[in-house]
């Protein structure tokens, strides 16, 4: 498995990694998420060679990671590293040599991800000609050439339509399946947590949260209760903060220990309930909360400082 230890980047006066940890086992699919600024680019080059630690280690199947190793890596970087003259084709022929493969693996290997990412008719396109989001499908052709046993993939879903982003989903739970473990940043967080088993949350250089999705959720202090009412209707539960846009369905953020069913009593009371539910927080706002960019906390409970 992939194991990040102990990441220590400065860039003058900027921290910009402060022993970072992480871990991404075969079969695994990893979040990374965080801010703008946090370090995640910062982290994933380390892990790929591309920039020079201050202090820390990065191993794979318990050796420390070297070039060879890194042939076995596949990278998608969030800015695009491509020969824009370049044909598709041509392109991606060229990169699967770089990785080692014999011109006939190559060729092979180049038109099977043609035909998976639909760009076959595209192949003798240059990669200046192409739309953003198929410019993006060529980027992930790049990091798959070589059967990667990691992949490490930088903002992946951006500039692609929803057709896209399925079948790009579709093919990281194929290579997640194959046995390749996989770290994928990206602000999506609807699709991180459809497609990720854990997550790793940094700000400011420092992972802030780390685990398992659903525990992350369960964790949590706080709970959402949903309630539906089949008629618009005024709720006002005494204690706690009922949301609405139209007046149907009420959102109501209370502590994990909040007697539910006293709620939902309460807000039959006003109209005809059809359905509620009481759930941890997804993972949008586990985030948020982790990394302190907005107030979650059930407004009966916390006091907030000025």
């Amino acid at each position: 498995m992939l194991i990040v230890e102990g990441l220590v980047k400065r860039f003058g006066a900027v921290h910009a990694l402060d022993d970072v940890d992480l871990v991404a086992p075969p079969g695994s699919v990893v979040g990374f998420l965080g801010p703008n600024g946090a370090g995640k680019p910062t982290t994933m080059r380390a892990i790929m060679g591309l920039i020079a630690l201050d202090a820390g280690l990065v191993t794979w199947k318990g050796t420390p990671v070297d070039r060879r190793m890194r042939r076995r890596f596949g990278y998608m970087p969030a800015e695009r590293g491509m020969y824009p003259t370049m044909q598709v084709r041509e392109h991606l022929v060229y990169y699967a040599r770089l990785s080692g493969h014999s011109q006939r693996a190559a060729e092979g290997s180049t038109d099977e991800w043609l035909e998976r990412l639909s760009l076959t008719d595209r192949a003798t396109d240059t990669v200046q000609s192409l739309s953003s989001g198929n410019q993006q499908r060529v980027q992930l052709a790049l990091a798959l050439l070589n059967e990667p046993e990691l992949l490490v993939l930088d903002e992946p879903f951006s500039g692609l339509d929803p057709i896209a982003v399925e079948m790009l989903g579709d093919v990281l739970e194929e290579q997640a399946a194959a046995g390749a473990a996989l770290l994928l940043s990206s602000h999506q967080l609807d699709l991180v947590a459809d497609m990720c088993n854990a997550a790793v949350i940094i700000d400011q250089g420092r992972v802030v949260l780390n685990g398992e999705v659903a525990d992350l959720r369960s964790a949590s202090p706080l709970r959402n209760l949903d309630v539906e009412f089949a008629a618009p209707s005024a709720w006002t539960p005494r204690g706690v903060d009922a949301r609405s846009d139209d007046g149907r369905r009420y959102r109501v953020v209370v502590d994990r220990t909040a007697d539910a069913d006293a709620l939902i009593d309460d807000a039959r009371t006003v109209g005809d309930v059809i359905a509620f539910s009481f759930a941890p927080p997804d993972l949008s706002e586990v985030f948020l909360g982790a990394v302190g960019r907005t107030r979650l906390e059930p407004v009966e409970t916390v006091e907030v400082d000025a």
